[in-house]
Order: C-alpha cells, then sequence, then structure tokens
C-alpha cells in the first residue's frame, strides 16, 4: 500500500481543480473561467485498491496586485514543501514561457520528482507533437516523467495515476476511504457561494468579494431541523460593487442565493434555506487582519 502526497500546481486558469474533480468523479473544487478561481489550497483524498494520494489544488501562481494574492502565493509554495510529487500542469498548446510559468520554474528550480502533466490535448491541432511541449519546459526544469490529459473530457487520467504512484512512498492511508476532501461542509458551502460570484458578476468584481459564513445549522448537527440553514455575508471593496452584487431591486442576490442553494443540496444531500447580506469593506485585500480572519492568513 502507498500513500502521500501529490501538489497540483500551475498558473491560473489551466486546469487544475477540473483535473481534481475528474479524479475524484465529484465536485469537490469550484471552477470558472476566470482566473485565481482556486484561493486556498484544497486536500483532496484519491482511493484506489494499493494507494491513497492526497492531492492538494493549490491557487494559481501569479505576480501578486494585492495582500490577498501574496497569501495565495505563499499557499501554493508551501504546498511544495509538503509534496512526494509535484504535478506541474501546462497547456498543449503552450509555445513560450509566459510570466506566471516563469514563476512557476524559479519556485520548482531545486525541486524533484516533477510529472509534467500536459493538459487539453482534445484542444490541439492535428499536427501537434508532444515533443514541442516537453522540449520547451524540460529546457527550464528536471522532467521526471509526462502525461498527455484532457481534464475537462476526462482523457488518460488512469495513465496519469499510474504515472504518479511510484513517486508516492509505502505506508498505510490518512484517510478513512470515504472521505474525499479534508476541508468542513462550513467551507465547501462558502465556495459554492464564491462560485456564483464568479459565473454571474463581471470584470473585476468577483475578485474583490469574499464570503464569510456567519451561521451554518446542519440536520446532521440539530436533529430538529428539517432544512440546512445558512446566513452568509459577501464583502465587498467599494458601495459600487455592493450595489452590484444586490442588482435592481435585488435581483442579482435572490439569482446568486438561488444557484447557490442547488448546488450546496446537490452536495450535502440536505434541502436547503440560505441568506445573503453584502457589506463593503474597503482595502480588505490589504487588510491583515480581514485576510487572518477570512483564512486566507
Amino acid at each position: 500500500m502507498r500513500c502521500g502526497v501529490a501538489v497540483i500546481i500551475g498558473r491560473p486558469n489551466v486546469g487544475k481543480s477540473t483535473l481534481i474533480n475528474a479524479l475524484l468523479k465529484t465536485k469537490v473544487a469550484i471552477v470558472s473561467p476566470k482566473p485565481q478561481t482556486t484561493r486556498n489550497a484544497i486536500r483532496c483524498i484519491y482511493n484506489s485498491v494499493d494507494a491513497q494520494i492526497v492531492f492538494i489544488d493549490t491557487p494559481g501562481i501569479h505576480t501578486p496586485h494585492n495582500k490577498l494574492g501574496v497569501k495565495l502565493v505563499e499557499s501554493a509554495s508551501a504546498a511544495i514543501e509538503c509534496a512526494n510529487v509535484i504535478c506541474y500542469v501546462v497547456g498543449a498548446d503552450d509555445t513560450e514561457i509566459c510570466a506566471d510559468d516563469a514563476e512557476i520554474i524559479a519556485l520548482l528550480k531545486n525541486i524533484k520528482p516533477i510529472c509534467l502533466l500536459i493538459n487539453r490535448i482534445d484542444k490541439v491541432k492535428p499536427n501537434y507533437s508532444v515533443n514541442s511541449t516537453l522540449e520547451l519546459y524540460s529546457k527550464h526544469l528536471n522532467i521526471s516523467c509526462f502525461t498527455q490529459i484532457s481534464a475537462k473530457k476526462s482523457l488518460n487520467l488512469e495513465k496519469f495515476i499510474d504515472t504518479v504512484i511510484p513517486f508516492i512512498p509505502e505506508g498505510e492511508p490518512w484517510y478513512d476511504a470515504n472521505i474525499l476532501i479534508d476541508s468542513t461542509e462550513r467551507f465547501l458551502a462558502a465556495e459554492l457561494i464564491r462560485e456564483q460570484l464568479l459565473k454571474h458578476l463581471r470584470d473585476e468584481v468577483p475578485h474583490c468579494v469574499a464570503v464569510e459564513i456567519e451561521e451554518y445549522k446542519s440536520p446532521d448537527e440539530y436533529p430538529d431541523r428539517k432544512k440546512l440553514y445558512i446566513n452568509a455575508r459577501l464583502i465587498a471593496e467599494t458601495d459600487g460593487q455592493k450595489g452590484i452584487i444586490i442588482g435592481k431591486g435585488g435581483s442579482m442576490i435572490r439569482k446568486l442565493g438561488e444557484q447557490a442553494r442547488l448546488e450546496i443540496e446537490r452536495v450535502t444531500g440536505h434541502p436547503v434555506y440560505i441568506e445573503l447580506m453584502v457589506q463593503a469593506r474597503p482595502g480588505w485585500r490589504q487588510s491583515q487582519n480581514m485576510l487572518k480572519r477570512l483564512g486566507y492568513a
């Protein structure tokens, strides 16, 4: 039996969270076409007959523009230190090293083993050659192995697992086989609410908003309750953003609450009653106290 840690790292919006969901065959990480969707290093547990792999889904490495961004990069960097193997996700259509990948390469310079995960092979042109992508990154890093995958189409995922397992040390499982994520339902609820912000709000607005769960009362803990009750605070940076989140006559916040309710019901299996409130806290992304309160520091 093998048990260990594989850290998923890559630039924003390269498909890391989509890969995690595909590996576990259920949604444990929120996804969005917008960059910097993942804000926390999330431990997700993959089980097979002869191995348990703790995959850590990390925030995308990028050049930060505020203290929140700094904490996200620090979170990803800290995860690297506890890895048995680094799974570096890149795009099959990459033709040059972008600024974000240059940051990652600098982090991984003296680290091994590194498994290069060449994602989105379903999007490449007929004349595509994996050698071009492999050579591009091998110039800068000591690549131990590589696999071509499509996280979105769930292509070659078993081959990827077979490639990673030799780097996982022998050991007994750390988690029960029915545990998929080392996080609370409260955390998942906040993430699913934030996913709706990313889905329905445009431009920079969703990146300026945090979700704080004020109350979370589940029928699992309160047997007298028939519904899971959630009271969540959406923290924006400006009154203008607050107005956009609420929408004309409250239309947007109702939509956000309804869509989040459906997702949380799907994940928890409970009927859900959700209340959302919005608060403007100028400069929260630059506040050490707020970042600590929200779990980012």
